[in-house]
Formats: structure tokens, sequence, C-alpha cells
């Protein structure tokens, strides 16, 4: 009966971090996810250790604290793989393609990505599909690809317009109004 009071507390504290994460309270967030993710470890809860890993890593990632999100991203696509958990794996996948690509050189971050599109729209986890394409728009944008640039950004605006996401459809269409770099090629 503990053993389920834990777990169930454990699932609750983990989900009421994430939602701070999501509502800009990051920093408390990552407390909860912290002591969530080390409840789930110590009663090996391996679905809720998976996704709290992914969590964190977001949680990072929007705390700016790279080094911190492969602390967690890595581990998380790691068991993700070894669970058979597709969905968590393209998130991972998603989130070190962000990390990657904030790097320079954004080496890797272009893989991820593509590996994380081809399972999300294979799993038809479409907000994913989108948010690779916007990560992907935003990677060619930095790096002179402006064709493929546009191509992405508009598929991603056009994808969160249709799903009624109007945060990430702002900040696709503020990525389609960024400036392009020059050229490599050009003078």
């Amino acid at each position: 009966m503990l053993s389920n009071l834990n777990h169930l507390s454990a699932a609750h504290t983990g989900s009421l971090g994430y939602v701070y994460v999501l509502s800009g309270r990051v920093a408390e967030g990552i407390s909860l996810l912290g002591h969530a993710l080390s409840v789930t470890e110590t009663m090996g809860i391996g679905v809720h250790q998976l996704a709290f890993l992914v969590y964190l890593g977001e949680a990072y990632l929007l705390a700016d604290r790279l080094e911190d999100v492969f602390e967690y991203a890595g581990p998380a696509l790691t068991l993700a793989r070894e669970s058979g958990r597709r969905g968590e794996e393209a998130r991972a996948l998603c989130l070190l393609g962000e990390v990657a690509a904030r790097r320079d050189p954004p080496d890797h971050a272009e893989g991820h990505y593509h590996e994380a599109l081809a399972l999300a729209e294979e799993l038809r986890m479409r907000p994913l599909v989108a948010h690779c394409h916007l990560g992907l728009g935003k990677l060619y944008r930095r790096t002179g690809t402006r064709e493929q640039a546009q191509e992405h950004v508009a598929t991603a605006t056009t994808l969160y317009r249709d799903m009624g996401m109007t945060h990430w459809l702002e900040q696709a269409e503020a990525a389609g109004r960024a400036p392009l770099p020059r050229d490599r090629a050009g003078p």
C-alpha cells in the first residue's frame, strides 16, 4: 500500500513539476522533477522515470543549461530504445537536436531532428512533427541554407496553425521573419 502511495506521489510531483516548467516556473519545476525522478529510480518505475528524464531535459533546455540537458536526454534516449517506447525516443531525439543546434558548430543536430521527425511522423505525433520542422528551419536559417529553412518554418507554421497551438505558432512566425545570415558562398 505504501509503495502505491509513493508511486502516485512521485507521478503527481513529476507532473506538477513539468507544469511548472511549461508555465515559466522552471527552477521550481526542476526541483520537483528531480525529486520525482529520484523516487522513480529508487522504486524502479521505468514508465515514469523515462518521462521525467525527458521532462528534465526540456526544463534544462528552457533554463539554457545545455550541458545539463545531455545528462537527461542521453539516458532517456537509451532507456526509450531499450524499452521500445518509440514516442519517448522521438522526444529525446528532438531534444538532442535542440541542444546540438545551439552549439557551434551544430554537429549532429540535423541527424537528430531527422530521426525524431521520421519517428514522429510514423507515430502521428503532430505537435512533435511541427517542433522538428521548426527546429530544422531554425538550424537551416542559422547555417545559411535559405530554401530549406523557409520550407521547414512554413511547414511548422502550417501545422501549428492547424492544431491551434498559438504559442508555438507565434514562435514559428517569428522564426520566419528573422533575418537570414548571408550565404556562405556570397561576398
